[in-house]
C-alpha cells in the first residue's frame, strides 16, 4: 500500500499496535520520504527482502522509539541524511562499535536513552549537538574527545567511573551538561565552571566528587541551573557564585561544605531555590544590609542538619517577597532556557528542567523534578540547627508557603493567644512547658496551665462539622505533627491552610500518613488574625 505513494514525504505510523516484521524493501521504494516515525509500538524485527538492496537516501529523521529494539537496524548506515535519529526506550544492548555508526556522520539528534548499553567505542558524528545517553549501563566514555558542537550532553544513570575527561572543558557551545546518579569521582575540573558562556545546566548530583567547588561565573555567564548535591565535596563556597546573576536554581546538599551563610547569594535577582542542607555549615543566619532586596525572589530555602545557630533576624523572612505572593505570578525557573532552544525545542523535550530535589517533612521524603512547568511547591526548612529565641510574627506574611519546617532547634515561645479556642488544653510534652500568657484571649479553654478546670473529659460539641477533610479538625493535628519546640511548624502550616482553603495534598497526605493518638480539639478561628 505505501509502496505506491511515491511523493511521500512524512510517514507517522506511531502510538498503534503494529507487531511482527517490517519490510524494509516496501518502505524503501519511498524514494522521497524524509521523516519516519514508528515510535510507540511493538515491532520485533526488520526484514529486508531476498537480494533487496535497501537504502533510504533521503531520510532525515527516524523516531524508533519504544518498538522493543534488541540491536541497531543495518540499514541505518546508508541514510547518509540522517540528522535526527531516536532509539530510546529499546532493549538494545552491549557496545556501539565504531562500524555501526557510520552512516551517522551528518546527525544532530542521538537518542539511545533507556537502553541496556554497555560501551562506546566513539563518538559518532562531527556536528552532533544533542546526545542522550541515560539510563543505560555504561561503565566509561570513549577516549576520543566530544564533537565540540555539542549543546546538549546527558548521560545520568549509568555506571561511569573515573574522573570527567578533560574534553569537557572543550565544549564550549554546551548549554546542558548531565552526568549525575553516576561513580565518578576525584575532583571537579576547575575548568567546569567557566568553560563555556552558554552554559545553562550542569548536573552532577550523586556521584563521588571530593576536593572544592571550583569557581563558577568568574566570566560573564548563562548558568541557571546547578546541583552538586550528594557528594563528597569540602571547604568554603567560592564567592564567585555571587556573579552567576542568572542562577536560579542551587543544590548543594548532603556533602561536607564548612562556611557560614551565604547571605552574599542574596544578590542574585532570581535565585528561587537554595539547598544546603546536611554539610558543616555554622554562625548566625546574618544578611547583608548592602543587599536590598535580599532573596526575594526565594520559594525553598533548606538550611536543615546543620549548625546554624542564634535568632531567626526578622529582616530574612521580610525580604521573601515571593512567598507573600501566589506562586503562579512568577516565571517559571526553567521558561527561559526552553525559550532559548528554539527551533529544538521538540528535539530536546524537557531535557532542561529535569533536575530534582528531596523535601524533606516530618516523616517522608518528597522528590520534586522541576521541569518547565511553573514551580507549585515552596518551602522553608530550617530543622536540626541550634536557632533559639522567639520565631518572627512576619512569618504568618508568607502566604504562599506550602511548608514550614522549624522543629528539632532551642526555641522557647509559642503562643496560641487570641483564637478563641475552646476545650482541654493537651497535656505532656511540650504543651507542659508553655505559661498563661500562652493562651490569653481563649475563654474557652481550660486544664493546665489556666486555673480553670474542665468539667467533662469531652470537649464541647461544635456547631463545625468535622469530616475527614475539615481543615478544623486538621489544625491541631499540625499543631502536635512538629512537636519537640518545632509545634510552631505545624500551626504556622495549619493556619495557613485555614486561612487560604490549600494545599490540600498536604492535608490529605498527613491525613493518610499520620494518626495522631490524642483528644481532637474544637476551635473556631475568628477571621484571618496571625498567630502571636
Amino acid at each position: 500500500m505505501f509502496s505506491k505513494l511515491e511523493n511521500l514525504l512524512t510517514l507517522d505510523l506511531s502510538s498503534n499496535s503494529f507487531s511482527g516484521v517490517i519490510k524494509l524493501d516496501v518502505l524503501s521504494k519511498l524514494k522521497r520520504l524524509m521523516k519516519l516515525n514508528l515510535s510507540n509500538n511493538t515491532l520485533l524485527s526488520w526484514s529486508t527482502g531476498s537480494g533487496s538492496n535497501t537504502t533510504f537516501q533521503e531520510l532525515d529523521t527516524l523516531y524508533f522509539s519504544s518498538c522493543n529494539v534488541r540491536q541497531f537496524p543495518n540499514f541505518l548506515r546508508s541514510a547518509k541524511k540522517l540528522s535526527l535519529l531516536d532509539l530510546s526506550n529499546n532493549s538494545i544492548q552491549g557496545s556501539i562499535f565504531k562500524w555501526e555508526s557510520e552512516g551517522w556522520e551528518q546527525l544532530i539528534v542521538l537518542n539511545l536513552s533507556y537502553n541496556s548499553l554497555t560501551g562506546l567505542e566513539h563518538f559518532p558524528g562531527k556536528n552532533l549537538k544533542f546526545l542522550d545517553l541515560r539510563s543505560n549501563q555504561l561503565h566509561n566514555l570513549p577516549l576520543t574527545p566530544l564533537p565540540p558542537s555539542l549543546q546538549g550532553f546527558w548521560i545520568s544513570n549509568n555506571n561511569l567511573t573515573g574522573k570527567i575527561p578533560p574534553s569537557i572543558c572543550n565544549l564550549t557551545s554546551l548549554d546542558v551538561l548531565d552526568m549525575s546518579r553516576n561513580y565518578l569521582g576525584g575532583v571537579i575540573p576547575a575548568c567546569l565552571g567557566n568553560f563555556s558562556h552558554e552554559i545553562l545546566n550542569i548536573n552532577l548530583q550523586m556521584n563521588k566528587f571530593r576536593g572544592k567547588i571550583p569557581d563558577f561565573c568568574v566570566d560573564d555567564n548563562a548558568l541557571m541551573n546547578l546541583a552538586l548535591n550528594d557528594n563528597q565535596l569540602e571547604g568554603l563556597l567560592p564567592r564567585s557564585l555571587s556573579n552567576c546573576t542568572s542562577l536560579k536554581f542551587l543544590n548543594l546538599a548532603n556533602n561536607k561544605l564548612s562556611d557560614t551563610f551565604p547571605h552574599w547569594l542574596g544578590v542574585l535577582p532570581d535565585l528561587q531555590v537554595l539547598i544546603l542542607r546536611f554539610n558543616n555549615f555554622q554562625g548566625p543566619l546574618s544578611i547583608s544590609s548592602d543587599t536590598k532586596p535580599s532573596f526575594s525572589s526565594l520559594q525553598i530555602a533548606d538550611l536543615s542538619q546543620n549548625k546554624f545557630t542564634g535568632l531567626l533576624p526578622t529582616t530574612f523572612f521580610q525580604n521573601l517577597d515571593a512567598l507573600k505572593h501566589a506562586i503562579s505570578k512568577h516565571k517559571s525557573m526553567f521558561q527561559e532556557a526552553w525559550e532559548n532552544l528554539g527551533l529544538y525545542q521538540h528535539l530536546a523535550l524537557d531535557y532542561y528542567g529535569q533536575i530534582s530535589v528531596n523535601v524533606t517533612t516530618k516523616r517522608s521524603d518528597i522528590e520534586l523534578e522541576y521541569k518547565r512547568s511553573l514551580p507549585i511547591f515552596s518551602g522553608i526548612d530550617f530543622s536540626s540547627n541550634k536557632f533559639y529565641g522567639k520565631i518572627p510574627d512576619v512569618i504568618g506574611q508568607l502566604h504562599a508557603i506550602h511548608m514550614l519546617n522549624l522543629s528539632d532547634n532551642n526555641f522557647i515561645v509559642l503562643n496560641f493567644s487570641d483564637n478563641n479556642l475552646v476545650g482541654p488544653i493537651p497535656q505532656g510534652n511540650q504543651f507542659d512547658t508553655f505559661e498563661n500568657d500562652s493562651y490569653h484571649g481563649n475563654l474557652g479553654l481550660c486544664g493546665f496551665p489556666l486555673t480553670k478546670q474542665c468539667d467533662e473529659p469531652k470537649p464541647p460539641p461544635s456547631k463545625f462539622k468535622e469530616d475527614e477533610g475539615s481543615p478544623i479538625s486538621f489544625l491541631w493535628k499540625l499543631v502536635m505533627m512538629g512537636y519537640g519546640c518545632g509545634a510552631v511548624l505545624g500551626l504556622s502550616t495549619g493556619y495557613i491552610v485555614f486561612t487560604t482553603g490549600r494545599p490540600w495534598w498536604f492535608v490529605r497526605m498527613v491525613e493518610r500518613d499520620w494518626k495522631p493518638n490524642f483528644t481532637r480539639w474544637v476551635c473556631k478561628i475568628r477571621g484571618k488574625r496571625n498567630i502571636h
